[in-house]
């Protein structure tokens, strides 16, 4: 079976962000591997054995590289989409114009930004809805699905841009854990941390391939 050009210019979400998945899932699997690195050593160690040495370096390049694997990913993403890419712009223009529209009507003020008082108070709008959705799909998908859904109607909204916004907003979590192995007390506290940001990055995973249509 072919894919028309057509379909290839209107992507599900899976393959316009195949290369994120793809990265999301690398960063999965070396968690787990700088997490093992630590564990193993201690599974094999003697039961008497009272100091047992570790390597903590692959838990440290894990915290160290993981945003630029995420960062390049969503480029080349980005590259392979130029027509999806376009769309969504146009599409996120419209919905920032009629946030902005509801800012000004409601007197919401923001402190002064690039983005002006309302742009500033649209796009804290569309980032704490991302969060939102994110932290309801770790408990309730279909509550989740219920939210995006009920956004989307607003009109202020689209669904690609609340259900990137829970991806970012799970990515930045898992980054963020993974930041707090440089400074662990110790060897142990920076393997749980790599494990710690897993179910955070495999919600991203969800939410990047997430097509509710």
């Amino acid at each position: 079976m072919t894919t028309t050009p057509d379909r290839l210019n209107l992507p599900a979400r899976r393959r316009r962000n195949a290369r994120l998945i793809a990265a999301l899932t690398q960063l999965i699997g070396a968690c787990a591997e700088a997490a093992g690195t630590v564990y193993r050593p201690i599974a094999a160690a003697a039961p008497d054995q009272e100091g047992v040495e570790v390597d903590l370096l692959p838990c440290l390049q894990v915290s160290l590289s993981a945003a630029p694997l995420l960062d390049m990913a969503r480029t080349e993403d980005d590259t392979r989409w130029p027509a999806a890419v376009a769309r969504e712009r146009a599409a996120s223009g419209r919905t920032f114009a009629a946030r902005c529209a509801l800012a000004a009507a409601g007197e919401v003020f923001e402190p002064d930004g690039p983005l002006g008082p309302h742009g500033q108070a649209a796009a804290m709008e569309l980032a704490s809805a991302g969060e939102d959705v994110a932290a309801r799909w770790r408990h309730d998908p279909e509550e989740a699905v219920a939210l995006v859904q009920e956004l989307v109607a607003s009109g202020e909204f689209t669904e690609d841009e609340l259900l990137d916004d829970a991806v970012d907003s799970a990515v930045l979590t898992g980054l963020l854990t993974l930041q707090e192995v440089r400074t662990a007390s110790d060897p142990s506290a920076a393997a749980e941390l790599c494990l710690h940001a897993v179910p955070h990055i495999a919600l991203a995973v969800t939410l990047a391939s997430a097509d509710l249509d």
